[in-house]
């Protein structure tokens, strides 16, 4: 309930309708839910509020008769608003304010612990000794500030500080810290969230992710975009579930909602420095305050990060090392505040293009000598390439390589660099105050650079040039209004816009090397031969240079709405609907851009594309049409001449013109399928989502709810070797119930949620007819390329909870029971181990999907003991236990990560009112070894014990 004010009061604009005081006075921004916190009720707060509310009602232009000059009213205004914001601190000074992370439901333990120390005497220290209540956890996931308790959805919250205390920045260690989700790493194009096990697989350019990630209310519609280090961050909240009335755009899945700290009018500056493990050193600088006082505010900060990695590169002597880290990033924002009905935010973002080693971290492993029926695998190029290439004449001359030495032992990658990524991003937030209404406005630009050129895996001139680049960018304005909580109903209704450009160029570029590498054994038992062959192998791919373009264009534009109808005051039922039109096109091309030094080994055509070679059979003799063309004739006797020193083509023998035929095969299997740009098939379609979910408070501290989502993904427009072969919309209906409950004393918060989902038309790799080699063959072939499961079936439960009844700690713990089955899926490619059965299909129904545990668990605590005054000792520490789980998209059995737990702690000491705080973190305790990627014959591990000392400052 508001709190009741005097008429009086209610006219003043500090205050709103119903005598609640706003936060444009106090946060610039945000409603303060000070009626709702337990400091509220045990530190009489709201006499102090009811008497700065008085007097500036008294001296408001309704109120007062001589009130002398506006300047003078505007100094007095902000001397009262300089004592709000002192009373709040002291507030949340106080142990009462004090809770956990809100991963369980409650805030996090950051506020001064120094109420000991401030008057009060023995009613301050008997507020220390009582138990802490939770319940006033705020989130804003629903685009308001409510309570998290009174949210009928599976929602977990983490608060900055806590994530600043442990030193995570990426949203690998934040999703630690809440149930059921999942950071898949990979390079920023490859890595994924997911959540309930759904969201690993398949991720393409063309593709949107299953799980959203909206930062400072801008969707990021692209999830590389997602590949960052998070700072100055206020709170993170985890919505699971099929996503769009509100949040963003429609996903199937969830949201992860990124909130960062914003101007205000009151001075800060925060420095911290990071000292750690393999040359670590972080930077952070945090600035903000007034301009002007009442009128314009700022806040910046700036982020450094560079770190050596713990795998090295034995090619370079080790100088070049996995993942290394060189970031560097900084946000500017101002506020604008001209009157208390208004507010505007401007915020600029920068990530400067570094280079620094995170993809191609891959170690390599003897390919097993069985497949899973008995029979043996074959020592051939096709299957077991590394081991049969390395043992030819060509890489043996190099005595200091060995394939059982070196190749499957270390990284040795001797054309590698650095992946490079930037990120720019601008946004314009206004806020209208319009009554019982609010209008938010947003406008948000945002693009990602992205470039990588990785190695085959070898010390040898394999592979020149195997990179991908992309440079994407996104525009969005979201017109939304808001109606004032409270009542028999309250509402949010809203427009949503969205364009995004993407290009993509796909590059590779072959070496001296390459033909020894790729040729079947017939071709280099034949090129090997001799002087001359050995010329035409060498040939064969150098310097060949062969590209792929594909300009993707994506339009989104919807309509949503969402109302919690109050039905009495126990009885709440939210509904809501999104309509999103989608339209999107995409067009194609691959070519070959340099023919290097085998130009004339080119054959004449592929599906098109002119190469300019000549025709010939596949023991070398010209065909018809070559000796029917002159440039044909003209560029056999050429060939002839140059490789073999005669001039008529006719004049070679037949062992040469073999030779040159296993030259133009190997050239042409290596070329592969070329296309002419072309457009592929445009998806257009108006995709609803719907809410539906009533709650029901038992009393004030137990609700229960239930609740249906539904939600679509848009179809994927893409090609499949240079033919349209687009993914159908992927589609997800998804039932819960629920408890979130407050007991003992508000001590304990207990959160659960059972909940089914059910997808159709899962999005994901899978097996599919080539159409361009069908046709050009008359064979039906297959390949693997991102399209539709029939049906993915998610069930599970869901638990979060937090304690604070224990003296000077709070505990939060978050735990999920997880089943993500795939219910019918036949069109599955084969695993590795079952390549010998020539299976054009498998069926893979029944079994978990990658990347998907059964169980997951994250435990955490906080213990803070004042000491020496104005001091405390602090101690904090997650702990994340998952189940095993298969991390290969095929489902290989060699696929499988056991169990494992990691284990986070950070131990410091500083002031209490934190202007000085020594922390010492460590990251994997005990140095847990555990893959992040791992195969039929490959692993990624994943990151070592790392620690560090954390310097930080406020003043």
């Amino acid at each position: 309930m508001p709190i009741a004010l005097p008429g009086l009061l209610q006219s003043n604009p500090l205050f709103d309708t119903t005598g609640e005081i706003k936060m444009n006075m106090l946060d610039a921004h945000e409603r303060v839910p000070f009626r709702n916190g337990p400091f509220y009720r045990k530190h009489g707060l709201s006499a102090a509020m009811a008497a700065i509310g008085l007097t500036l009602a008294l001296t408001s232009p309704s109120s007062r008769a001589d009130a002398g000059t506006e300047a003078a009213l505007r100094e007095e205004n902000a001397r009262l608003r300089a004592e709000i914001e002192r009373l709040r601190q002291t507030v949340e000074a106080s142990p009462a304010a004090r809770s956990v992370p809100p991963d369980g439901g409650a805030a996090t333990a950051d506020a001064d612990a120094a109420s000991a120390a401030t008057p009060g005497g023995a009613a301050a220290q008997a507020a220390e000794d009582a138990p802490v209540e939770l319940d006033a956890v705020v989130i804003r996931a629903r685009n308001r500030l409510e309570r998290l308790q009174d949210v009928p959805l599976s929602i977990s919250a983490i608060s900055g500080r806590e994530l600043e205390r442990e030193g995570a920045v990426t949203l690998g260690d934040i999703t630690r810290r809440a149930a059921n989700v999942q950071w898949n790493v990979g390079n920023a194009r490859q890595s994924s969230l997911s959540i309930r096990g759904v969201g690993k697989q398949g991720q393409t350019d063309a593709m949107d992710p299953s799980v959203g990630v909206i930062v400072d209310g801008v969707n990021y519609a692209y999830g590389a975009l997602s590949f960052a280090d998070f700072i100055d961050v206020d709170a993170v909240e985890v919505a699971r579930g099929p996503q769009g009335t509100l949040l963003g755009r429609n996903t199937t899945m969830g949201v992860v909602n990124i909130t960062t700290r914003k101007p205000s009018f009151t001075p800060e500056a925060i420095f911290e420095t990071t000292f750690g493990k393999n040359n670590t050193l972080i930077g952070k600088a945090v600035g903000g305050g007034a301009v002007i006082d009442d009128l314009l505010a700022w806040r910046g900060n700036f982020y450094i990060h560079k770190q050596r990695g713990d795998f090295r590169n034995e090619n370079n002597d080790g100088t070049q090392s996995w993942p290394d880290i060189n970031r560097m990033a900084g946000r500017a924002q101002i506020l604008l505040t001209p009157t208390p009905d208004f507010s505007a935010r401007v915020s600029f973002d920068i990530q400067p293009r570094n280079g620094q080693n995170d993809n191609g971290l891959t170690y390599y492993t003897q390919i097993p000598r069985h497949y899973a029926n008995g029979e043996s695998v074959p020592l051939s190029a096709a299957v077991n390439r590394a081991e049969n290439a390395l043992g030819r004449r060509w890489f043996t001359q190099q005595d200091s390589y060995s394939y059982a030495g070196d190749y499957l032992r270390a990284i040795n990658y001797d054309n590698y660099q650095p992946l490079f990524t930037g990120s720019d991003g601008a946004s314009a937030e206004l806020n209208w105050t319009l009554g019982n209404h609010v209008l938010t406005a947003i406008t948000a630009y945002k693009d990602f650079y992205f470039d990588a050129r990785n190695d085959e895996g070898t010390p040898f001139d394999i592979t020149l040039n195997n990179n991908t680049s992309v440079e994407y960018k996104q525009i969005s304005q979201e017109l939304r209004l808001s109606s004032q909580a409270g009542g028999a109903l309250d509402y949010q209704t809203g427009l949503f816009w969205l364009k995004t450009r993407n290009r993509v160029l796909q590059k590779q570029e072959w070496g001296s090397d390459a033909g020894a590498w790729f040729a079947s054994n017939a071709q280099y038992n034949a090129l090997d031969a001799n002087g001359e062959g050995r010329y035409l192998l060498d040939n064969s791919l150098n310097r060949l240079f062969r590209q792929q373009r594909e300009y993707i264009h994506n339009q989104s534009i919807a309509g949503f709405g969402q109302a919690n109808w109050h039905i009495g005051d126990k009885f709440t039922l939210t509904s809501g609907v999104r309509l999103t039109h989608e339209d999107r096109r995409t067009q194609s091309r691959r070519d070959v851009l340099r023919n290097g030094y085998g130009a004339e080994l080119n054959p004449v055509a592929v599906n098109g594309v002119q190469l300019g070679g000549f025709d010939s059979d596949t023991t070398g003799e010209l065909t018809s049409s070559a000796l029917s063309s002159p440039d044909q004739l003209a560029l056999a006797n050429f060939t002839a001449s140059k490789y073999f020193g005669v001039a008529d083509y006719a004049a070679l023998s037949a062992a040469q013109k073999q030779q040159i035929a296993h030259a133009k095969t190997l050239r042409r299997t290596q070329i592969g399928t070329l296309w002419l740009k072309s457009d592929g098939e445009s998806f257009r379609k108006t995709q609803p989502a719907l809410i539906f979910s009533p709650s029901y408070k038992i009393n004030d501290d137990v609700t229960i709810y239930a609740s249906w989502q539904y939600g679509e993904k848009a179809g994927i427009v893409q090609f499949t070797n240079g033919l349209p072969n687009n993914a159908d919309p992927e589609k997800a209906t998804a039932y819960e119930i629920g408890l979130k409950s407050a007991l003992f004393n508000r001590s304990l918060i207990l959160n659960a949620a059972l909940f089914r989902t059910d997808l159709r038309d899962y999005q994901q790799s899978v097996q599919v007819v080539d159409p361009l080699t069908t046709q050009l063959t008359g064979e039906t072939a297959y390949t693997s390329a991102t399209g539709n499961v029939k049906h993915v079936q998610i069930t599970g439960l869901e638990i979060d909870g937090a304690y604070g009844g224990i003296k000077n700690t709070t505990l939060r713990f978050s735990a999920a029971w997880n089943r993500a089955i795939y219910k019918d899926f036949t069109n599955s490619s084969a695993a590795p181990e079952l390549a010998n059965l020539g299976l054009p299909y498998l069926d893979q129904s029944g079994k978990s999907l990658p990347g998907a545990p059964r169980f997951t668990l994250s435990v955490g605590g906080e213990y803070r003991l004042p000491i020496l005054g104005d001091k405390e000792f602090h101690a904090s520490i997650n702990h994340f236990y998952t189940t095993r789980q298969n991390l290969d998209n095929t489902l290989s059995e060699y696929g499988w990560q056991k169990a494992y737990h990691l284990t986070d702690l950070s131990v410091g000491f500083g002031r209490r009112d934190q202007s000085f705080d020594l922390n010492f973190v460590v990251k994997n305790l005990f140095d847990t070894h555990y893959n992040t990627g791992q195969s039929w014959a490959s692993y990624t591990p994943g990151a070592p014990r790392w620690f560090g000392l954390v310097l930080k400052a406020k003043l």
